[in-house]
């Protein structure tokens, strides 16, 4: 039953994921293509949950989950909202650190056994670097979109709503991932829904 929410909740997101892909290629809005990148995130983060949850959790399986549901989602979110509001060069930025993400996923060691739950990142994974990236990244994008949405409130309250619910509702599945898959991809389902609302609910940001 878990395994068959969080499939659910994978097929969500990348509908979600393509519909925003098909606004990116009609507008070429730099911030869309961000966002699309997070949604997609979210997407196969869904799908790893559905791997380790039906086929048994190993290596591989929490490489995936780690490097989309904790190194990617948040700070692909962050250049978005800082792309909207017209910081452009963070892409470049962006580019470098999708290719250390996957570089630290790929090369790290793993410590320990994986059980039936979903694995917890520091019963496997050493502090430096894979940790401290998912910490430093996580913060960064967080605070990116909180600070532009709330900079940007009265330009776009109904999206910015949406989006700040949205991030406030990812982050509490998170933490509360203990809980079991079916819980946590729920969580990724209704913020993915949320942002998904404000991505699309208002118009551009003007500085």
């Amino acid at each position: 039953m878990e395994a068959l929410v969080a499939f659910a909740a994978a097929l969500l997101a990348l509908r979600l994921t393509a519909l925003l892909a098909r606004r990116w290629r009609a507008t070429r809005r730099p911030e869309l293509a961000a966002w699309t990148g997070a949604l997609f995130a979210y997407a196969v983060a869904c799908a790893a949950l559905t791997w380790g949850t039906a086929a048994g959790w190993d290596a591989p399986s929490f490489r995936v989950y780690y490097l989309f549901g904790g190194l990617l989602t948040a700070p692909l979110l962050g250049v978005g909202s800082a792309v909207l509001y017209g910081w452009r060069r963070v892409n470049w930025a962006a580019l470098v650190y999708v290719g250390l993400a996957v570089g630290i996923t790929i090369s790290v060691p793993l410590h320990g056994a994986f059980g039936d739950s979903i694995p917890a990142a520091q019963d496997h994974l050493d502090f430096l670097p894979a940790r401290f990236a998912a910490i430093v990244a996580n913060v960064t994008g967080t605070l990116a979109v909180v600070a532009v949405a709330i900079v940007t409130i009265r330009r776009r309250p109904l999206g910015n709503a949406l989006v700040l619910a949205g991030v406030s509702v990812a982050a509490l599945g998170t933490a509360l991932s203990g809980l079991g898959a079916a819980k946590t991809s729920l969580f990724v389902a209704i913020a993915a829904l949320l942002l998904y609302g404000g991505f699309t609910g208002s118009p551009r940001v003007r500085r």
